[in-house]
Order: structure tokens, then C-alpha cells, then sequence
């Protein structure tokens, strides 16, 4: 029997309708973190530099990125069942061709096809909520898709280290076989197609300054620890995807069905909410970028152990994503997305207090708070951002949601990278060292581990600890404080909404979308 939320009638597979999306989040959560795994092994296998490594990695993220805004309007206007079904074919051919590649080359295209698919799958998989579930239920089902995607972060290294024991570097990939397979499976079954036939027609000179504008300015940011933000490549794509973006702008507003709906940022709890989820994204990023190295050649983890150990922020994120929604009832969405900002200040500033002789049990401590941080804050702004859409704009507003939150990850990782590499060279002693020697070791912790072996200075590997853990701090530090600029803006400027506990019903300060158009 359907459940009636305000004279709306919502279909009673919804919570199988979440199973389908929840397996193509997973999916894309796994090829986070699982390629990271693979990297020295096929560089041993392919004979692949530090860049093509580099963009091995990259060129998912700079594709995903640029695409996600138009994958949003193609959805709204084809389908959302539909395109989300299409970019997890896209995203299966993609791996496919990336396990049969036998050269680099043909790795980092694969990589580039299967960004594309998660493209499409990403904020398609997140428009589709508002159709399936009314206010009272849309937290839960958004704390759950959160949470399987970053379930697939630490389980992709735990699954990675496990393949790569067993059988050859191709088999990252082919792991996204099945999953994509039930995930088409489910989508067919059991996922209801929603649309959006009066939605603009994609702007093809709008989807290209699109493209190339995020592309360059995500290309700029990626290059620009290792180039240097001085380096006249990296400017020159900055000052690219500056001219680039700035004539979207300009030609959304000038149009009379834009795609890039500037209306929306009108709305200040999506305004206010997307900004918060991109900062709590931006501090998460360079958190997850500067932990592996750390369990690994600090503590001495092996990648199997290393992902285990990531499991703690996981298991704080699960309970706050199961917690958040009788707490915002009780407490509103505002209150509780400062809240969860502070915690994930106060669980960054803890962990800025990590040295080389912590152990694993105090980082344990504050991954677990971390976790909890993280899920009260960006669930309820991702919720908060949604309900403030209007119903036809579900999948243009999540895409651009999205995207910026996929901006701020590669921002996050570029400047929070950046400033870790420099502490970090700031703090090695490599006295007594060859110019060559010295420099390998300045790149990387493990680079450091390695030159320390061969050159037998146990002393340099105690020094790279030590500066490693010292340019931890350093980001953590940082990060802690965009928490807090984050929770000052939260508490300032979030729609003040009324506790269902005091009023009897929510009132949000805009519309939620509980009208959406159903076929």
C-alpha cells in the first residue's frame, strides 16, 4: 500500500527503489579508492611514469567532474531511470576496457569513459530521491546513500589489497562487473522513471563551456602542488577556465531556458546548504588523502590493513546517518549542521595532536569522531539543499550540487596536498644525503622509506615520520578551522525551521519538492 505524505502518494518499493540507488553509489564508492591499491603494480607492469600514474588516477576525477552538471538536465529531461541505467553501461565498458588494457595509455582512457558514467550515475542517483520519499523519510534515505558511498572508500583498499594478493592489476576492475550488474539489475525492477519533459534542451555550447571550464580548472588544480600555482601552465589553464566559466555565465543569464539555472542559488537553503556540503567535502577530501600514507609507511600497515584500519570514520559515519533524522526533529536542521561542523572541527584539531608515537588506537579515536562529524553535518545540508529545489529541477540542482562538491574534493586534495607536501619538506633532515637522494626523499614519506633502505640511513625514516606526522598536523589544522568558518556560516545563515517537537509539523523556510513529475 503506497504511503500518503501530504496528499501525495509515494510507491510502496521505495525502500527497494533505495537498494538499486544504494548499489550504484556503492559502485562508485568502491572505484574511489580501489585504483590507489593497483597503482605500483601496474606501474611495474606497464612501465608507467609518476605522471601517467598520476593521470591514471586524475582523469576520472577531472571527467566526472566536469560532466556532472549537464548529466543532472539529461536526466530531468530523458529520464532519470533511464540516463542512470546508461551511465552504468558507460561505467562497465569503461572497466572493462581498462582490465584488458595492456598500456597506459589505454588505462587512463578507460579511466576517463568510466568518468563519465559516474558522471551520469552521481546526482541522477541523488534526484531520484525526492520522487520516491516525502520530507519525513528523504534524511534516512540520503544518510543511507551517503553512507554506502563512503562505505565503498575504505572497503576499496580492503577489497584492492585483497585482488592484488590474488590475481593481476586488471582484476580492480573487473570487481565493478557484478556490482554494476546488479545495480542495472535493480534499476530495471524496481526503480520508477521520473522526468521532466518541460526541462530546457541541453545547450550544446553551454554543456562545452561547461566541460572545458571545470575540465581546466580541475586540471589546474590537480597540477598545480607539483608545478607550482606560479607555473605559467598552471595559470594559463586557470586563467582559461576563469574566461570560460565566465562566459557560461553570462550566456545562462542571458538565455531564456539556461541550463546552469542561476535561479537556484536564489534559494538561500540551497544556497547556504550546498556551500556547507561543499566545505564538509573539501575538509573530508584532504582527509582521506593524507591518511593512507600515513597507516601505511608511518605505522607500517599494508594496503589490506590500511583500509581496515578507515573502518572507524565508517562506523561514525553510520550511526550518525541513522541518527540524524529524530535529531533534526527535535532539534532542526540548522542547529544540527553546526553541531556536526564543530564535532568535525574538534575531531580535526584532535587529530592534529597525533606524533610518529601515537599508535593507532588515539587515530582510531578521532576517525571515530570524525565519522560522527561528518554524518550530522553533511546529511542534513544535503537534505536541507534538496528540499529546497523546486520538484522540476530535481536533477539539474542536484548535478550542480554535486559538482561542487566534487570541485571542493579536488580542491581539498590540491591545497590540503600542497601544504602537506611543503611542511613536509620543511621538517626533513637530509643531511649528509646526494642532491639526488635528497630530493626523491622530499617528495613522499614512502619515497623517503625507500631511499632510507637503500642508502642504509635507518635515520631518515624516523625523520620522514616525523615530518610527515608534522604536515598532518599542519593540514588537520587547517581543516579544523574550515570546519568552523563552515559551522559559523551554517549557524548564520541556514533557514531558521521549527522542530516538528514544538509545532506538530515541519516548516521549512522554502518548498521541498513533494510533487514530482511521476511516470
Amino acid at each position: 500500500m503506497a504511503t500518503v505524505t501530504d496528499g501525495v502518494a509515494y510507491d510502496p518499493r521505495r525502500w527497494w527503489a533505495l537498494g538499486a540507488l544504494v548499489a550504484s553509489m556503492l559502485t562508485l564508492g568502491f572505484d574511489m579508492t580501489i585504483l590507489n591499491v593497483a597503482l605500483p603494480t601496474m606501474a611495474e607492469d606497464l612501465g608507467a611514469s609518476t605522471g601517467e600514474q598520476q593521470w591514471t588516477a586524475d582523469a576520472y576525477v577531472v571527467v566526472f567532474a566536469a560532466l556532472m552538471l549537464p548529466a543532472g538536465l539529461l536526466g530531468d529531461r530523458f529520464g532519470r531511470r533511464l540516463m542512470l541505467i546508461t551511465g552504468l553501461g558507460i561505467f562497465l565498458a569503461g572497466s572493462v576496457v581498462g582490465a584488458l588494457a595492456g598500456d597506459v595509455t589505454w588505462v587512463v582512457a578507460a579511466r576517463a569513459v568510466m568518468g563519465v558514467g559516474g558522471a551520469l550515475v552521481m546526482p541522477l542517483a541523488l534526484s531520484v530521491v525526492p520522487s520516491l520519499f516525502g520530507p519525513d523519510e528523504r534524511a534516512k534515505a540520503i544518510g543511507v546513500m551517503s553512507a554506502a558511498s563512503a562505505l565503498g572508500m575504505p572497503l576499496g583498499p580492503i577489497l584492492g589489497g585483497w585482488l592484488l594478493d590474488h590475481y593481476w592489476w586488471g582484476s580492480v576492475f573487473l570487481i565493478n562487473v557484478p556490482m554494476v550488474g546488479i545495480g542495472i539489475t535493480a534499476c530495471l525492477f524496481l526503480l520508477p522513471e521520473t522526468r521532466d519533459p518541460a526541462s530546457p534542451k541541453v545547450d550544446a555550447v553551454a554543456t562545452a563551456l561547461t566541460v572545458t571550464g571545470l575540465g581546466a580548472l580541475v586540471y589546474a588544480i590537480i597540477e598545480a602542488p607539483t608545478r607550482g600555482w606560479g607555473d605559467p601552465l598552471v595559470a594559463g589553464f586557470l586563467g582559461a577556465a576563469a574566461i570560460l566559466l565566465a562566459g557560461l555565465v553570462l550566456r545562462e543569464r542571458r538565455a531564456a531556458r539556461p541550463m546552469l539555472d542561476m535561479e537556484l542559488l536564489g534559494h538561500r537553503g540551497f544556497l547556504v546548504n550546498m556551500i556547507t556540503a561543499t566545505l564538509v567535502t573539501f575538509v573530508l577530501a584532504g582527509l582521506l588523502f593524507l591518511l593512507p600514507p600515513y597507516l601505511q609507511a608511518v605505522l607500517g600497515h599494508d594496503a589490506l590493513g590500511t583500509g581496515l584500519r578507515l573502518l572507524p570514520m565508517m562506523a561514525g559515519l553510520m550511526v550518525a546517518a541513522r541518527g540524524a533524522q529524530p535529531v533534526v526533529a527535535r532539534f532542526g536542521p540548522r542547529a544540527v549542521v553546526t553541531c556536526g561542523l564543530v564535532v568535525l572541527a574538534f575531531a580535526a584539531f584532535l587529530g592534529s595532536r597525533t606524533t610518529s608515537d601515537s599508535g593507532y588506537g588515539f587515530t582510531a579515536l578521532w576517525l571515530t569522531v570524525t565519522g560522527l562529524g561528518f554524518g550530522f553535518a553533511v546529511v542534513p545540508a544535503m537534505d536541507g539543499a534538496l528540499a529546497a529545489l523546486p520538484a522540476a529541477r530535481a536533477g539539474s540542482g542536484s548535478g550542480l550540487l554535486m559538482t561542487l562538491r566534487q570541485v571542493g574534493s579536488a580542491i581539498g586534495i590540491a591545497l590540503l596536498g600542497s601544504l602537506l607536501a611543503g611542511a613536509y619538506r620543511d621538517r626533513l633532515d637530509v643531511t649528509g644525503l646526494p642532491a639526488g637522494a635528497a630530493d626523491t626523499a622530499g617528495e613522499s614519506v614512502v619515497a623517503a622509506h625507500l631511499v632510507a633502505e637503500r642508502t642504509g640511513t635507518p635515520g631518515l625514516a624516523a625523520s620522514a615520520n616525523s615530518a610527515y606526522v608534522h604536515g598532518m598536523g599542519v593540514v588537520l589544522l587547517v581543516s579544523g578551522v574550515a570546519a568552523l568558518v563552515a559551522a559559523l556560516l551554517a549557524g548564520a545563515f541556514l533557514p531558521r525551521t521549527r522542530p516538528a517537537s514544538d509545532t506538530g509539523s515541519e516548516t521549512p523556510a522554502v518548498a521541498a519538492p513533494e510533487a514530482d513529475a511521476r511516470q
